[in-house]
């Protein structure tokens, strides 16, 4: 098991083959799809494919979602970390993007605002990136608390798709600035 992260509670690893069935239980309920613009899995063979495709991201471009686990157990609690857009969101194309997706029966415990902190300190300390972006529904009044928190800025609202989205941005300066704080 290759740990790219820890925090207090938890561990952020590379997401494995054997956290399908983890994978599943969180793709498939339709509140962690409401601000996302995408249908819930219905099929485990889904899970699967959404778990090569990360791991191909790490091939690819030496970063993608991890997967989180509560310390102690182990037990797989849903995903965060650094993915490497190389399409065109808000007129930005090719940028590092923060995001996180937890199972329905772990929010609202910290878990996303820690894991989500674990992975910028990850992106500007071991991967040295200048910036890192993010975009959440403008319903979303909970992931844009977390980005909020972590330091990042509201940049602008623009439109995906036909919905709002809120569109973030936190640089080394500003993430060195949070540090201290």
């Amino acid at each position: 098991m290759k740990v790219l992260a820890e925090t207090e509670r938890l561990i952020l690893r590379e997401i494995l083959r054997s956290d399908t069935n983890a994978m599943y239980e969180l793709y498939a309920d339709p509140l962690v799809f409401q601000y996302l613009g995408e249908e819930p899995f219905v099929d485990i063979k889904q899970a699967e494919q959404i778990i090569e495709f990360i791991r191909k991201q790490y091939v690819d471009h030496g970063t993608g979602r991890l997967a989180v686990l509560k310390k102690g157990s182990n037990e797989f609690i849903g995903w965060a970390g650094l993915k490497y857009v190389t399409g065109s969101y808000n007129n930005k194309t090719s940028y590092y993007e923060v995001g996180y997706r937890f199972i329905q029966k772990h929010w609202g415990k910290g878990y996303a605002t820690e894991a989500a902190r674990a992975s910028l300190d990850y992106g500007f300390n071991e991967l040295k990136l200048n910036e890192i972006y993010a975009m959440a529904d403008s319903g979303n009044t909970s992931s844009r608390g977390v980005l909020e928190k972590i330091g990042l800025h509201y940049l602008e609202t623009f439109d995906l798709k036909g919905i709002d989205h809120d569109w973030f941005v936190i640089t080394r300066t500003d993430w060195e600035r949070v540090k201290i704080c």
